[in-house]
């Protein structure tokens, strides 16, 4: 499957969903987004036309705070993160733990950043 790459606004409307839109008639961003959404099987619809993300949304939300995360402390290495998003990037080694408070991010984690910009570059 080719990589689908998502728009602010259809990122939002997951996040809206998340946050307990319960249907795409009330929010605007997501009806808007809605149809693309359910094709790419990122939300269903429920019997009663409530909507609700699917593990692979979640998946999608869960990447998109990891990369902020990653970009946040390439700036600030004490910015504030997630305490799953540092399991996680703590996991994959992309941080590491400073002595003096924070996170800094290992060369795996600047390799990541700098691949990412780059596809963001390419389209």
């Amino acid at each position: 499957m080719k990589d689908q790459q998502l728009t602010i606004d259809e990122l939002d409307a997951l996040e809206f969903i998340r946050r307990g839109a319960r249907t795409d008639r009330y929010n605007a961003c997501v009806g808007r987004n809605a149809k693309k959404l359910a094709g790419l099987k990122l939300i269903q619809y429920a019997r009663n036309g409530s909507v609700a993300l699917t593990d692979k949304g979640a998946q999608e939300l869960f990447l998109r705070r990891c990369i902020a995360a990653l970009q946040a402390l390439q700036a600030d290495p004490l910015a504030p993160i997630d305490a799953d998003v540092v399991q996680f990037l703590g996991r994959k080694s992309h941080i590491a733990v400073r002595e003096e408070g924070g996170f800094t991010l290992t060369d795996k984690g600047r390799e990541s950043l700098a691949d990412i910009a780059g596809q963001h570059g390419a389209r």
